[in-house]
């Protein structure tokens, strides 16, 4: 049975994360935490405390972005871009040295009238990421393109989370990428 690990903010923990665990099943066993692994740092620090979980999976899917993009008091993204990549970079090492595959899941867009967001910091992040993760040999799974279309009708009233259908395209997407991986070993 192939083992899938899935790490991420709240975007999977109350979003896609149990829809692509029902999924999987029964072909793989699907690992993630109960908790929101919140900010880059936040995840980075927990890696401690998920690694025997982590360790030996075959795919581990993982996103962060959306609390580092933030701008929760008007002063700045909570985040800077240097310190977010550099958290994200070594959560990226780390993960490759624990798992056959990883897939980064780029940053969502949040709802346009989202008062913390910022869809081009957001963009900013993910395409500056992503070039990095590539280099590496970290797989790109473009959840910022799956949602864009989808601002208004697939994040719910908090205007940052997914409703039914954000967390259904969300699920279908992350579920494509990982059988794709699979395939491939």
């Amino acid at each position: 049975m192939k083992k899938v690990v899935l790490l991420g903010d709240s975007i999977r923990q109350i979003g896609y994360g149990k829809k692509v665990e029902e999924m999987l099943k029964p072909d793989c066993q699907v690992w993630q935490p109960e908790d929101n692994c919140r900010f880059a740092k936040y995840t980075l620090r927990m890696l401690f405390e998920y690694q025997d979980q982590i360790k030996g999976a075959d795919v581990i899917h993982w996103n962060n972005g959306l609390w580092d993009v933030c701008d929760i008091f008007g002063d700045g993204p909570f985040s800077t871009l240097e310190e977010y990549m550099a958290n994200m970079l070594r959560i990226a090492d780390i993960l490759q040295k624990w798992g056959k595959t990883v897939i980064f899941a780029t940053t969502t867009p949040t709802h346009p009238d989202y008062t913390y967001g910022a869809y081009e910091r957001t963009k900013l992040y993910n395409e500056k990421l992503t070039v990095e993760l590539k280099k590496r040999g970290v797989k790109i799974n473009d959840l910022f393109t799956v949602m864009d279309g989808h601002r208004f009708d697939g994040i719910c009233e908090d205007q940052i989370h997914l409703n039914e259908m954000g967390i259904t395209l969300c699920a279908d997407q992350v579920v494509k990428e990982v059988r794709t991986v699979l395939a491939e070993q």
